[in-house]
C-alpha cells in the first residue's frame, strides 16, 4: 500500500508551479489535500473533488489559522505540511526598498515559520512530516537575488533547528533545495531584469513536475534533504569547500 494513501497533506503556493504539480502527484497517490494560495480560481483548477481549498494571503495570521483549523475540521488530523509558497526579488542588495525586503521575508520565512508553529501539535500526534521548500539560493547566495537568498538561508537555518527539535517526537523535517525550475518565478519577481545568463539558463531547468516527484519521494522515504536536480549537489559541495571559486564564477553571470 502507498504510504501516502489517505494521508492529510497541506500544500501552500498550490495554485501553480511546483505546488500545483505536488497536488497532482499526491492526488494520484490517494492523499487528502488542503490547498492554499491567493488565487482562488487557479486553486479550483488544481483541486480534485474532495480537496479543501483555502484562498488567501499566507502572510496574514488569520489565513494561516483558517488553513489549519479547516484542515483539522475536515479530516481531524494533519500528516504533512508542505511550505511551498514563496517569491523572488531581483533588486540588488543596495537598491532593494526595505518594504520589499520585508515583504519577501514575510512570505518566504515568517509565513512558513508561523504555519509550522500552528501545525506542529498535529504533526506530533501523527508523527508526520514538515517540508520546507527552500531553494539552492539557501545554500549558495545568488547575487542577482540577494534578498531572496537571504530569506532562503534563514529558512534553511530554521529548518535545521526544527529538525533537531522535532526528532525526539518522531516528526520528520525535510528541506528541499531546488535549482533552476521551469516555472513563472521570473515573471512574478519584481525588480530589474535578471542577467542574460540567468534567462538563457532556463533551457537547462528541471520541470516543476520532476521537482514535485523528487519532493514526494523524499516525503515517502523520510529524507533529510532533497536537492533537485541532483547535479545541484555539485554546487552545494563546491560552495562549502571552495566558496571563493564559486563566488568568482557567479560574478561572471
Amino acid at each position: 500500500m502507498d504510504s501516502l494513501n489517505g494521508r492529510v497533506v497541506i500544500i501552500t503556493g498550490a495554485s501553480e508551479g511546483i505546488g500545483a504539480h505536488l497536488a497532482a502527484v499526491l492526488q494520484k497517490r490517494g492523499a487528502h489535500l488542503a490547498l492554499a494560495a491567493r488565487n482562488e480560481a487557479r486553486l479550483a483548477g488544481v483541486a480534485s473533488p474532495g480537496d479543501l481549498v483555502v484562498a488567501g494571503d499566507l502572510t496574514h495570521d488569520s489565513v494561516r489559522s483558517a488553513l489549519i483549523a479547516q484542515t483539522v475540521a475536515r479530516w481531524g488530523r494533519i500528516d504533512v505540511l508542505i511550505n511551498n509558497a514563496g517569491r523572488g526579488s531581483y533588486y540588488t542588495a543596495f537598491t532593494t526598498p526595505l518594504d520589499e525586503a520585508r515583504a519577501v521575508f514575510e512570505l518566504n520565512f515568517f509565513g512558513p515559520l508561523a504555519l509550522a508553529q500552528l501545525a506542529v501539535p498535529h504533526l506530533r500526534r501523527t508523527r508526520g512530516t514538515l517540508v520546507n521548500v527552500i531553494s539552492i539560493a539557501g545554500q549558495i547566495s545568488l547575487p542577482w537575488l540577494p534578498v531572496y537568498s537571504g530569506s532562503k538561508f534563514a529558512l534553511a537555518a530554521i529548518t535545521s533547528a526544527q529538525r533537531t527539535e522535532l526528532k525526539r517526537d518522531g516528526v520528520h523535517v525535510m528541506g528541499v533545495f531546488p535549482g533552476y525550475v521551469d516555472t513563472d518565478f521570473q515573471a512574478h519577481a519584481p525588480g530589474p531584469r535578471p542577467p542574460d545568463g540567468v534567462v538563457r539558463g532556463r533551457r537547462f531547468a528541471v520541470s516543476a513536475g520532476q521537482c514535485a516527484e523528487a519532493i514526494v519521494d523524499g516525503i515517502a522515504h523520510r529524507k533529510r534533504m532533497v536537492v533537485t536536480p541532483r547535479a545541484g549537489w555539485l554546487l552545494v559541495w563546491a560552495n562549502r569547500f571552495f566558496p571563493g571559486f564559486v563566488e568568482s564564477r557567479l560574478e561572471r553571470v
